[in-house]
């Protein structure tokens, strides 16, 4: 069915002017709701929004996949795909046994930071069998979170080791699992080599909040990185 969409917007309005056009065939005309409510930037066209883009990086089942989840403002893209029998000897389940399925491409979410600042998140795949795909997916990055878990802290050391040489900004976020030892921050740093320069945080990727914190401080580490 046809529609058409008006040019203006009703001044204080909150949503575009929605039209449907006179049914041809007989059928009624179904109004439209917008699916979520628009920000200020949506409904100025006099402003754009600044869009920057965040990978999501770390070791295999370290929560990348949760962390997209849990602080995305739209329904994420997931590219899950069931483990099978196949994996067996390249899979390490030990740390995470309950871990039925895995990303295979990536994961990608979306939030709002401000009234014209938007995020849009690629979670990378984990294993060493999809890393050819990570030179696609940080291109145009601003920067990167390598998610560690200090059960199995040697696998984010690919991810470090990977933005340290192509010059990417990134901070290390500690997500810490249930029945897992705590460590200061202080303490990965040194476990890991982390230079001082590079924020070393405490969070839980099942919670926004702690997320959003993470995210905030990899935007500031890349702006004092790269001001330009």
């Amino acid at each position: 069915m046809d529609s058409v969409v008006s040019e203006g917007v009703t001044e204080g309005a909150t949503t575009p002017a929605f039209v449907p056009a006179q049914p041809s065939s007989g059928r009624d005309a179904v109004a439209f709701e917008p699916q979520e409510e628009l920000q200020a930037w949506q409904t100025d066209r006099t402003r754009a929004p600044i869009a920057t883009k965040i990978v999501v990086a770390g070791g295999f089942g370290v929560g990348k996949t949760t962390l997209v989840t849990a602080v995305s403002e739209i329904q994420p893209l997931q590219t899950e795909a069931l483990m099978t029998q196949a994996s067996e000897e390249t899979d390490d389940l030990t740390a995470t046994p309950d871990k039925t399925t895995t990303t295979v491409a990536m994961d990608f979410g979306r939030i709002t930071l401000d009234d014209d600042l938007v995020l849009y998140l690629f979670g990378t795949p984990g294993q060493q069998r999809f890393w050819f795909m990570w030179d696609d997916l940080v291109r145009g990055a601003i920067g990167a979170v390598v998610l560690a878990d200090t059960r199995r802290l040697p696998d984010c050391f690919p991810a470090l080791d990977y933005f340290e040489s192509c010059g990417l900004p990134y901070v290390v976020a500690v997500n810490h699992f249930d029945g897992s030892d705590e460590f200061a921050a202080a303490d990965v740093r040194e476990a890991l080599t982390v230079p001082p320069h590079i924020p070393v945080l405490i969070m839980d990727a099942r919670q926004r909040i702690s997320v959003v914190e993470t995210l905030l401080a990899l935007v500031g580490h890349a702006l004092d990185a790269t001001p330009e």
